[in-house]
C-alpha cells in the first residue's frame, strides 16, 4: 500500500547563479537580485511586493535553515507538517516554486523534503503575488530566490562555531578571494557542519555542506561561472505525520513538547549532489547575455512510522522503507538591453528554458502492505519494534520523467518620464510520462500561455503607486478519486499598492491590496486505492500587505510587515482556516551609540488563531514568539554573540495544514552561543 504523498520524492533545487556585479543588499535594507524577476527591476520598479532577507538578517539570528529563514519573512506561513517536510504558504496558497539565481522547477510534491541549509546564499528574495512572466507556473502565492554566494575581488574568509541547547553545535567556513595576480580568476569554498539534538524525543540531525565556486574572466566581455556542491543531510527518530490530535471520544492531551512518534529505527536520509555552469557575454551598449545549465542528483533513503489514527488506546500504524533517486537537468538562455522607441529608451528581455526531471523509487512496506495496530503508548515511549519491510509490488514504486520547455518575453516602456509600464508573456509546454505509485504520471499541455502586465507611476522622487495583473496557470500531478491527475490549476492575480523609498532611501515601505481566483486547487479528499486522492475546487483570496524595511534610525535596522488575507471557497464561505487571517514578522537590530562595538536585537513572530476546517476541537489560539540576540566585537577580526529563543516559553502546535489532525509541538525556549573570526 503506498502512500504516494506521504512519502514521496523530494524537490531537487535548482542551481543558477545571480547577475555578477550587483550591489549586494546592506543591514536589513533588501535590494533584490536581478534574477528575481527576470526583467533586472529594482524594488521601487516592481508592480508587486518584494521582500528580502540580508545575509545580516540570517546572520544576526543565527537563521541557519530556511524554515527558520522563511518563519522571518512578512506574508510567509511554514507549515512543518513533519519533522522533515513543510510546506509553505503566502496569501493563503502554497509556494511551489523555490528558485536558484532565478532558475528552478516547481516543488515535486508541494513540499520540501529535509532543510535547505543557508550556508551558500547572500540573501533571499520573496517575490509576493503570481509570477507568471518569471516563473512561468505557479499559484499566487509567492516566488522565493535564492541568491547564491559569488567569488570576490579580495580575500575575505570568516570561521564561525556555534553550539546551543539540545547538545546542537555547528561550524562553519566561508573563504573568497582572487587565485590569479590579475584577479581574472576567482574562488570560493564554503563548508558547513550541524549537528545535534531536539526538544523532540528521539529526534537527531546531521547535515554536511562543501561547495566550491569559480570565477572566470576569459576576457573584457565574458565572464564563465561554475559551481559544484554536496549536501547531506541525515536525520534520525523522524516522524512521518504526526502526533494524533484526537480520537473517537474527542481530543487527545499531551504531558510535554517533547512528545514523538518517531522511533529509534526511523530516519530520513537526503544526499544531495549539485553543478552549474553560467556564461555571460557583455555586447555592449547595455546589451548581454546569459546562458545557464544546472544539474541535480538526489539521493533518498528513509525508514519511515505512519499512524493513521487512535482508538481506545490502539494505534493504526503504517510502516515502510523507501530508496529513491533523482536526477534534473535545466537550462536557459536569456538576452537583455536598451532599445529606443519614439524617442524614449525601453528595456526588453527573451529568452528560453529547459527543465527536464527523472523520478525512480521503490517501497518496501510493513505487514504485507496494511496497517496494523499497536499500543499508542508503545509509539510514544518508542518501543514499538521495527517490522519486518518485506512487501511490495509494483504499485510501490515511481518511474517517471517529466519535462517542461518555454519562450518568455518581457519589457519595460517607459511611457513618460514617470510612467513606467510593464509587459509581456510565457509561453509553456510540459510533458509527463510514466507511473506514479501504480497511477499514471502521463500529462501533455502544449503553448499554454500566461500574459503579465503592470503599472508603475512615480509621484515623487520617493513615492511611486503601482497595479499588476497576471494569469495563473501550473501544471499538476495529484489524482483525483477516479486516479485521473487534476487538471492545471488556472485563475488571475490582481495587485495595487504604493512603494516609498525614504530617508535618502535608507528605508523602503510598501503597502498592497491584492485579490486573487482560482480555479482546480487541490484539496486533500483522503485515501484511497493505495494514494492520497483529492478534489479540485475553486477559491478567492483578498488581502492587505504592508511592509518596512531598512535603517529607520541611525544603528537601527529593522525589517517588518503585517498581512491580513481571507479566503473563500465557491459557496463564499470561509476556506483553508488552518492558515492564519492576520500574521505579523518584524526583526530589528540596534548598535549601542555609546558601545558601537555592541549590538542588540529582537524578532517577533505573531498569527491569529487556526484550526481544523472538519473538526472543531482542533485549533490552536493565537500566539506569538520572541527572540532577543546580542553581539560584541572583541576586536576587529574576533566577536562573540547569544541568541534566545522563544524567550517567553510559549507552547504552540507547528500546523494544522490541509485540515490535518496531526501536529507536533513547536521548541521551547533555547539558547545558542556564538564565536566568530573574519579577515
Amino acid at each position: 500500500m503506498a502512500h504516494a504523498d506521504e512519502l514521496t520524492l523530494p524537490t531537487t533545487e535548482i542551481q543558477g547563479s545571480a547577475a555578477a556585479g550587483e550591489a549586494a543588499s546592506e543591514g536589513y535594507q533588501g535590494r533584490a537580485s536581478s534574477t528575481t524577476t527576470k526583467l533586472g527591476l529594482t524594488d521601487k520598479q516592481t508592480p508587486q511586493a518584494v521582500t528580502t532577507l540580508t545575509r545580516e538578517q540570517l546572520d544576526d539570528f543565527k537563521t541557519n535553515d530556511v524554515r527558520q529563514a522563511l518563519r522571518s519573512a512578512p506574508s510567509v506561513t511554514v507549515e512543518q507538517i513533519e519533522t522533515d517536510r513543510t510546506y509553505f504558504t503566502s496569501r493563503g496558497f502554497d509556494i511551489s516554486n523555490f528558485q536558484f539565481d532565478g532558475m528552478g522547477m516547481p516543488f515535486v510534491s508541494g513540499s520540501l523534503v529535509g532543510g535547505l541549509d543557508m550556508a551558500e546564499y547572500e540573501q533571499v528574495d520573496i517575490l509576493h503575488g503570481a509570477n507568471g512572466l518569471m516563473s512561468g507556473a505557479g499559484n499566487p502565492s509567492a516566488t522565493v530566490n535564492f541568491v547564491r554566494k559569488r567569488p570576490t575581488d579580495t580575500f575575505q574568509a570568516k570561521v564561525q562555531n556555534d553550539a546551543g541547547s539540545w547538545d546542537n553545535r555547528r561550524l562553519s567556513v566561508d573563504v573568497s578571494g582572487p587565485l590569479t595576480p590579475t584577479g581574472n580568476v576567482r574562488g570560493r569554498f564554503i563548508y558547513a557542519h550541524d549537528k545535534g539534538n531536539s526538544w523532540m524525543d528521539r529526534y537527531s540531525h546531521e547535515t554536511n555542506i562543501a561547495a566550491g565556486l569559480l570565477a572566470i574572466d576569459l576576457s573584457e566581455a565574458d565572464t564563465l561561472t561554475l559551481g559544484l556542491s554536496q549536501h547531506n543531510s541525515d536525520a534520525n527518530g523522524s516522524s512521518w505525520g504526526n502526533l494524533a490530535l484526537g480520537d473517537a471520544n474527542g481530543p487527545l492531551h499531551y504531558s510535554g513538547r517533547s512528545a514523538s512518534i518517531g522511533q529509534p529505527w526511523t530516519y530520513w536520509n537526503l544526499h544531495t549532489q549539485r553543478a552549474f555552469a553560467e556564461l555571460k557575454h557583455d555586447f555592449g551598449n547595455g546589451w548581454n547575455a546569459t546562458l545557464n545549465v544546472s544539474g541535480v542528483t538526489e539521493y533518498q533513503d528513509t525508514n519511515m512510522l505512519y499512524v493513521a489514527g487512535v482508538d481506545t488506546g490502539d494505534a493504526s500504524l503504517f510502516a515502510a522503507h523507501t530508496t529513491s533517486k533523482a536526477h534534473e537537468l535545466l537550462g536557459e538562455a536569456k538576452v537583455s538591453g536598451p532599445f529606443t522607441l519614439l524617442g524614449r529608451e525601453h528595456e526588453l528581455t527573451v529568452g528560453s528554458s529547459y527543465g527536464y526531471t527523472h523520478q525512480r523509487a521503490r517501497e518496501y512496506d510493513a505487514s504485507g502492505g496494511n496497517y496494523y495496530s499497536a499500543p499508542y503508548a508503545d509509539v510514544l515511549s518508542g518501543n514499538l519494534a521495527k517490522p519486518a519491510f518485506d512487501f511490495t509490488n509494483d504499485a510501490d514504486s515511481v518511474n517517471y520523467n517529466d519535462t517542461q520547455k518555454s519562450l518568455f518575453a518581457g519589457a519595460r516602456f517607459s511611457l513618460m518620464d514617470d510612467l513606467h509600464w510593464i509587459a509581456g508573456a510565457r509561453m509553456l509546454s510540459a510533458d509527463g510520462s510514466g507511473d506514479n505509485y501504480g497511477a499514471a504520471h502521463d500529462t501533455r499541455v502544449h503553448g499554454k500561455v500566461t500574459p503579465y502586465t503592470g503599472l508603475v507611476y512615480d509621484l515623487t522622487p520617493q513615492w511611486s503607486v503601482y497595479g499588476s495583473w497576471t494569469r495563473i496557470f501550473d501544471v499538476q500531478y495529484k489524482l483525483d478519486a477516479n486516479n485521473a491527475i487534476l487538471p492545471p490549476l488556472e485563475g488571475k492575480s490582481m495587485e495595487v499598492g504604493i512603494e516609498g523609498a525614504l530617508l535618502d532611501e535608507r528605508l523602503n515601505v510598501t503597502a498592497a491590496l491584492f485579490k486573487t481566483e482560482q480555479q482546480n486547487v487541490a484539496q486533500y479528499a483522503g485515501f484511497d486505492n493505495g494514494h492520497s486522492v483529492y478534489d479540485a475546487l475553486d477559491y478567492k483570496s483578498r488581502g492587505i500587505e504592508l511592509q518596512a524595511s531598512g535603517e529607520a534610525l541611525p544603528g537601527l535596522n529593522l525589517l517588518g510587515g503585517y498581512t491580513y488575507v481571507h479566503i473563500e471557497d465557491e459557496d463564499g464561505a470561509r476556506a483553508r482556516r488552518y492558515v492564519p487571517t492576520h500574521t505579523f514578522r518584524g526583526m530589528a537590530s540596534y548598535r549601542l551609540p555609546g558601545l558601537p562595538q555592541a549590538k542588540v536585537g529582537a524578532r517577533m513572530s505573531w498569527q491569529s488563531a487556526v484550526e481544523n476546517q472538519t473538526t472543531a476541537y482542533i485549533h490552536q489560539s493565537a500566539y506569538a514568539l520572541v527572540d532577543l540576540m546580542a553581539d560584541y566585537d572583541i576586536d576587529s577580526h574576533w566577536s562573540a554573540g547569544l541568541n534566545f529563543n522563544n524567550i517567553t516559553d510559549r507552547k504552540y502546535l507547528l500546523s494544522l495544514y490541509d485540515n490535518a489532525n496531526t501536529a507536533s509541538y513547536g521548541a521551547p525556549r533555547n539558547v545558542t552561543a556564538s564565536l566568530t573570526w573574519k579577515y
